[in-house]
């Protein structure tokens, strides 16, 4: 937590790095001069980047587990509101290839919370809720409980919120298809 980024084009930051099932970056976006729920969704999504690159160029992730998870995902610019209240703190989580989550982000709103936590901004079983700011929609959250992850303190953390179905697929495998089970390139 608290760790201070050069970020090219936006000066010196502090940004706090959160596990959550993927590692992300977290920081007001009034700290790179924006409001995360008015400023163009470009500019929040050019700004995050930024943050991305910045954290992996400046500081080694680890895992307790497995180095192949040490990796930054994304960064999650927020509205700054992290002390528990009832009313909603909005982010947005950019992640991967400057992709936009629909939604406040299941692994990020789990990191979140356990940065919270971690920072004594929340208790045990205060469920907060988390808005997207780009589409509005809401997940709920709360540490259900301390524990230890290798070295590290952690908490176990509840997210729900809501899902769709946007589609399905059928796959068919006939028996005479001699590549049915698959193959691997030389």
């Amino acid at each position: 937590s608290d760790l201070a980024i050069d970020v090219p084009g936006h000066g010196k930051v502090v940004v706090d790095i959160g596990y959550g099932g993927a590692f992300y970056a977290f920081l007001s976006a009034e700290q790179l001069g924006l409001d995360v729920c008015s400023s163009k969704t470009r500019d929040l999504v050019s700004a995050a980047s930024a943050v991305t690159e910045a954290v992996k160029k400046q500081f080694k992730l680890h895992h307790p587990e497995s180095e192949d998870l040490a990796f930054l995902y994304g960064t999650i610019l927020t509205d700054g509101k992290d002390a528990f209240s009832e009313e909603p703190t909005t982010n947005i989580c950019v992640f991967a290839d400057e992709q936009v989550d629909r939604s406040p982000t299941g692994s990020g709103v789990t990191a979140r919370i356990a940065l919270q936590y971690h920072k004594g901004l929340i208790q045990l079983d205060q469920t907060r809720t988390f808005r997207s700011s780009t589409t509005g929609s809401l997940f709920t959250g709360k540490a259900v409980k301390a524990t230890k992850f290798g070295n590290y303190n952690a908490v176990i953390v509840e997210v729900s919120g809501e899902a769709f179905y946007t589609g399905t697929a059928t796959f068919t495998v006939e028996e005479e298809d001699p590549l049915k089970h698959g193959f691997f390139f030389k």
